[in-house]
């Protein structure tokens, strides 16, 4: 037995993660029907049992960092008393965009505002057009920000005020010192950021590679091209990773803001403002006042188990399996920020960003849809929706153009940012990882996506991508009861120092 645990000690978590990973491939390339059938059963068994469950746990998580932002204890730092903040609040909240949404903006800004108005989830007395960006807030608010936020200050706590190594562990390890747990604990974080990572950026390529064949049929970009761009993106994120967050991954995250700003305004000073701002305020009045109900599924608001399955349980689950990553990423550049601001800055300022975007390019699209006499689900595709919207604006060569580049670049940072994290983890937890762990990730993480691209397209008629998906699924399952034991042993926490003050 004890030869057995200096073995499981002795082969780091790199090792013993990218091994199991390899296991995964090898079962998907030997039976890829048998493990994409599996995988969508399983998928559609979690959702199934425990769906309510995410809902429930999605509001807690909410009501629990507006709790600590209210108390007392919201005054505590993470870090010494006399820390102050590492990065101004413009270079936080572009770090907290980029490696939080990033790329799933653009994929969604006009298709699911459209789709939501072309199927209203519930009966409602409310107009159509604020039903539809009402239910898209929901999916994009306050409680996937909570999820990262909760992770994210909980991880902030343990490294700033506890000086725990940057690992999932970390909490656990105070109440429970068993060396397989908390490798365990780590392991399943490592396979949830990269699965989900790969998942997201296998999509965003799909987009960009979409896309420019809309734009640009003559290029006739095949699956080479997709490949091609992305071994383009990893390429990019591993020089930024390798430079670190000051000089690689703050300056990214500042420029895709800046040019995801620019598209914000260019749709909101040509179109009417007066209309979309009203808009913003009534639908973020109508979200506020319902997003109990809402988040429950509760009365009149339950839109049935179809649509929970497909659209809200689906997106909890991969907030939920992004939370360890993304949270564990902004409490590295958190560090001299106190609890409520944290809570304060993490809850409001993405989400009334994310929502007011949401607002821009879907009230625009719905007074498109009144111009045109049939309607022939020409925003239902989230690879080409963008680009078909901005078909009738000027200067599309210059506007397409930066849709591409803040595809690209949000791409970039959120590899990137995974790239960094995972480095923390697999070094120990250290905040500032050796390069060469980040030279081994920003290697293995296109490997591991090319494979999953290349499996998929000789495999197309079994939507590979789509079980890569489904799979995020069922990897939250376990880290949504690791919410709820880390977030009791952090307020436990919270409650003995504050006994010790």
């Amino acid at each position: 037995m004890e030869s057995l645990k200096k073995q499981f000690i002795k082969y780091n978590l790199l090792g013993w993660s990218i091994f199991i990973l390899f296991l995964f491939s090898l079962w998907i390339s030997l039976d890829p029907l048998r493990a994409i059938t599996t995988i969508s059963e399983v998928s559609l068994w979690v959702r199934e049992y425990f769906g309510q469950f995410y809902l429930v746990l999605g509001l807690a998580c909410v009501l629990l960092l507006i709790v600590l932002a209210i108390l007392p204890i919201g005054k505590r730092k993470l870090g010494n008393m006399d820390d102050k903040p590492e990065y101004d609040l413009w270079s936080w909240s572009a770090m907290l965009f980029s490696a939080g949404m990033g790329a799933g903006l653009i994929l969604r800004a006009v298709q699911e505002p459209v789709f939501m108005l072309k199927n209203p989830p519930i009966q409602s007395s409310n107009d159509a057009n604020s039903l539809a960006l009402e239910y898209t807030f929901y999916h994009w608010g306050f409680t996937p920000w909570a999820m990262y936020g909760l992770f994210a200050l909980i991880i902030g706590y343990y490294i700033y005020v506890q000086k725990a190594p940057v690992l999932m562990s970390a909490p656990v390890k105070k109440i429970n010192s068993n060396i397989y747990l908390l490798k365990s604990i780590d392991i399943l974080t490592i396979l949830i950021t990269v699965i989900g990572v790969i998942a997201a950026v296998a999509l965003g390529v799909t987009q960009i590679s979409g896309g420019l064949n809309h734009l640009m049929p003559e290029l006739d970009l095949n699956f080479k091209g997709t490949i091609f761009i992305l071994i383009l993106v990893s390429s990019i994120s591993l020089i930024s990773a390798s430079y670190g967050v000051n000089k690689g991954i703050n300056i990214i995250s500042k420029f895709n803001i800046t040019i995801a700003v620019f598209l914000l305004l260019f749709v909101f000073l040509q179109g009417d403002m007066w209309l979309m701002f009203s808009r913003f305020i009534k639908t973020l009045y109508l979200y506020i006042i319902d997003f109990i109900p809402l988040s429950l599924a509760m009365g009149s608001f339950d839109p049935g188990k179809e649509f929970l399955s497909s659209w809200t349980y689906f997106y909890w689950a991969f907030w939920l399996s992004w939370a360890p990553f993304t949270g564990i990423f902004i409490a590295r550049i958190s560090k001299g920020r106190t609890i409520r601001e944290f809570v304060i800055a993490i809850l409001l300022i993405p989400s009334l960003g994310t929502f007011f975007w949401f607002t821009a390019f879907g009230e625009t699209a719905f007074l498109r849809l009144e111009q045109w006499d049939n309607y022939n689900n020409e925003f239902g595709n989230v690879f080409t929706s963008i680009f078909i919207f901005f078909e009738v604006y000027p200067m599309q060569a210059i506007i397409n153009s930066l849709v591409v580049l803040v595809l690209f670049t949000f791409l970039i940072t959120s590899m990137d940012s995974a790239i960094y994290v995972l480095s923390m983890f697999t070094d120990g937890g250290n905040r500032s990882p050796a390069k060469k762990h980040r030279y081994i990730w920003g290697v293995f993480l296109p490997i591991f996506g090319c494979s999953m691209l290349l499996l998929g397209n000789k495999l197309a008629n079994l939507d590979l991508l789509g079980a890569m998906t489904k799979l995020i699924v069922i990897t939250s399952l376990p880290y949504a009861f690791l919410t709820i034991i880390i977030s009791g042993i952090f307020i436990r926490s919270l409650i003995h120092s504050k006994e010790k003050m």
